[in-house]
């Protein structure tokens, strides 16, 4: 492993997958649980399933964790065999356990694992590639496409490097954090640099425009909303009530009608790279 790797694999076997109350560690720090985001991240997790072939005989997911949200059973519904890769040998028992012989559970680093060519006939990395080494991201996703089937999919969920995105989400905060008492903001900033201590993942995010050097090996490559918005803003712009909901809705709503614009300027895309035929 490189040292992006050993982080990650440090991180998911030893705290990522623990679970309390049902809800993992992961879930925890990067996710959203509130009451009034449920629909709104459901849809979100759903987007993944409408470029998705309808039927397959295997699909792959890389970094599959334990499949941890009900949506992500929903990819491999129509296909005979699903394919997981991690690092973390606890997150592939726990992925076992919810699909059992429907999948195939491949412990170690994907660069490791030897694939066939054109064996699936789709491949899906969700918040996996920005946390694999800046320098072996681009060997990651050809070694997607490369296992991945002539005219088949291969999709990617990618945060946004987008400075403007930046700078407006800590315009955003800011008023939030000054209007907090000064020792709940200072107990949230403790808890985050111990936090920071614990995790320590890697993270790198290419440009947009990066993607395009995959159309050597694909015919389509096409850039859709994911999500607008990180988990850290939304709980600060968005109030756990039925207002919180209606916002939610507006939002997914206007990334739909206004696919570009959030794609070019808020948090989460997906990738999706349409392999060449022969």
């Amino acid at each position: 492993m490189n040292k992006a790797e050993e982080k990650v694999s440090k991180f998911y076997n030893k705290l990522g997958w623990e679970t309390d109350v049902g809800i993992t560690e992961d879930a925890r720090r990067f996710e959203d649980l509130r009451e009034s985001a449920k629909d709104y991240l459901s849809k979100c997790r759903l987007r993944v399933l409408r470029h998705i072939p309808e039927t397959g005989e295997n699909i792959l997911d890389m970094a599959s964790g334990p499949i941890q949200y009900e949506e992500y059973l929903e990819y491999s519904k129509n296909f005979k065999k699903r394919y997981c890769v991690d690092l973390s040998s606890s997150a592939l028992e726990d992925a076992k356990k919810k699909i059992g012989d429907h999948g195939v559970f491949l412990n170690g680093s994907f660069f490791d694992i030897p694939l066939d060519e054109n064996f699936f006939d789709c491949a899906i990395s969700l918040h996996t590639i920005y946390h694999i080494d800046k320098d072996k991201q681009e060997e990651a996703v050809r070694k997607l496409i490369y296992v991945t089937k002539p005219g088949q999919p291969i999709i990617v969920v990618y945060s946004n490097p987008s400075k403007i995105f930046k700078w407006v989400s800590r315009l955003i905060r800011l008023p939030f954090l000054l209007l907090r008492k000064p020792k709940e903001l200072l107990e949230k900033l403790i808890k985050k640099s111990v936090q920071k201590k614990d995790l320590d993942l890697y993270f790198y995010t290419h440009p947009i425009k990066w993607w395009n050097r995959f159309g050597d090996v694909a015919t389509n490559i096409k850039i859709m909303p994911w999500r607008s918005l990180n988990t850290d803003i939304q709980k600060c712009l968005i109030p756990n009530n039925e207002m919180g909901k209606k916002m939610f809705d507006m939002i997914f709503n206007l990334e739909e009608r206004f696919p570009n614009f959030f794609v070019k300027y808020f948090c989460y895309s997906m990738i999706i790279i349409t392999k060449r035929k022969s």
